[in-house]
């Protein structure tokens, strides 16, 4: 076992297998965890294979293993080995016709969900998608979204937390504090979202708002003007303090959004000493290149004593998964799905 102190990073690794060169990097910088994608997944015997591998390297079989397993156009599980999970938009569009069953077909999707991750040894799922979608913005958040209206985006998220619960899952609420009025993805640009501090808090802080208790979210790249106009959520201390953790009221672990997206300016380094320093608890780095990794781990820090009992709390809210029947929970998602 290690015995350096965890590192507040979560780290991704190149393919399918862990390489000798990645295992001691991870060895020797001790990230909290790591999170996979498309290209770490070929078969579920594969990917026990390299979760094991990656919580070996850091010699803590806590260590998290994070995974993107949204739906619709973020699916990383490739089909037909995994089923196609539909995307957000679907149960809000149930929604429209029947707020209780569409809770309940989130919740039974939230809970296949639960059992597809945990079987290849994942425990976290960045999910649910907080962000509320407006119908005239870059259709990178689209049909990720739960809904236009921010109340049912609050109500489903919540329904989708608890079906992960209830299979023994984390949630990670994103992208806080609200993606949906984009006009660019943040994956190429810097988004600018010019509302003002009233539009903002009547819609996009909403559902964040209401499912604060929630013991993990993400941050989302965007320039605020009207809260801090020189630096992104990611990188805004006043947006961390004041808007995150003051109006919103989160408390839990915050994570930033993916570092190595070209929204950001400045060098991974810099990037990654920005957002810590601004209030993010753990620097998310995804890409699984070795050189921006390392440049991450040496402008990381520790894990603070309070982000290490914000993780704590983390686990503790986690519960053992609840016995359940994959294809007896399909069916019933299927009925539910069917009666649109």
């Amino acid at each position: 076992m290690t015995s350096a102190p965890i590192l507040a990073a979560v780290f991704g690794c190149a393919g399918p297998e862990l390489r000798p060169e990645e295992a001691a990097f991870f060895r020797a910088s001790n990230p909290l965890g790591f999170i996979l994608f498309a290209r770490n997944c070929d078969n579920p015997e594969q990917i026990r294979r390299l979760t094991a591998a990656l919580r070996a390297a850091v010699g803590r079989t806590a260590a998290p293993v994070l995974m993107d397993h949204e739906g619709g156009r973020v699916q990383r599980l490739p089909t037909p080995q995994w089923r196609k999970i539909p995307p957000a938009a679907i149960f809000g569009g149930l929604a429209r016709h029947d707020k209780s069953l569409a809770q309940d077909a989130v919740t039974l999707n939230a809970r296949l969900m639960a059992l597809e991750l945990a079987d290849l040894g994942i425990d976290v799922d960045c999910v649910p998608c907080l962000d509320v979608h407006d119908p005239s913005s870059h259709q990178v958040i689209g049909d990720r979204a739960f809904s236009a209206d921010p109340e049912l985006v609050a109500q489903l998220g919540r329904a989708q937390a608890d079906g992960l619960r209830r299979g023994g899952i984390l949630p990670v609420i994103k992208h806080i504090p609200g993606h949906g009025r984009t006009q660019v993805d943040s994956h190429l640009e810097m988004p600018v979202v010019a509302s003002d501090w009233n539009a903002l808090a009547s819609r996009d802080f909403r559902p964040f708002a209401a499912l604060a208790d929630l013991p993990l979210a993400m941050t989302g790249h965007l320039l605020f003007p009207a809260l801090d106009p020189d630096h992104p959520a990611t990188m805004s201390k006043i947006i961390i303090d004041e808007i995150i953790r003051k109006h919103i009221g989160f408390d839990g672990l915050l994570f930033t959004d993916d570092l190595s997206m070209q929204a950001l300016s400045g060098d991974l380094g810099q990037r990654t000493a920005d957002a810590l320093a601004a209030g993010c608890d753990v620097a998310l780095h995804c890409n699984g290149k070795g050189e921006e990794m390392r440049a991450v781990a040496e402008a990381c820090q520790p894990l603070s004593g309070q982000s290490q009992r914000r993780w704590q709390r983390a686990l503790a809210w986690r519960r053992p998964p609840e016995p359940a029947i994959y294809d007896d929970l399909l069916a019933r998602l299927n009925d539910l799905l069917g009666s649109r």
